[in-house]
């Protein structure tokens, strides 16, 4: 099965892609890499990789999966930063879903900070 962030390179698969970071094995070292890892877990369902990866100060207390959303394809538009020397990065992105409202396009420059050498996912930043 190809990842449900499309992999990395494009074509990768689940196992190979984004497997090994929501099964905790290892922690995305990019903010690129959180950002596909995270969509992923949408994707499939996995509440527990939603929210080790969500900064505590920003976390609802309720990060579960709509069962009714179906998440189609993840495109990176832009990266700042967020490689594994950086402390803060931007990732610029846009998922397409379906829920029982139809077809819908999600786009969001995403802030994620490094806390204690890990990835984490902060907030949205404004428009």
């Amino acid at each position: 099965m190809i990842c449900p962030c499309s992999g990395r390179p494009p074509g990768t698969t689940y196992d190979l892609c984004c497997r090994p970071a929501l099964d905790g094995e290892i922690w995305p070292t990019t903010a690129e890499a959180l950002m596909r890892s995270r969509y992923t877990a949408f994707a499939l369902g996995n509440d527990d990789h939603l929210f080790r990866t969500w900064h505590a100060r920003t976390r609802p207390s309720d990060v579960g999966v709509d069962d009714d959303t179906t998440w189609q394809g993840l495109t990176i538009l832009d990266t700042t930063d967020g490689g594994e020397n950086d402390t803060t990065g931007t990732v610029h992105f846009r998922a397409v879903y379906r829920d029982h409202l139809g077809d819908h396009v999600l786009e969001e420059n995403s802030m994620f900070v490094r806390r204690a050498g890990r990835w984490m996912y902060l907030e949205p930043l404004e428009s």
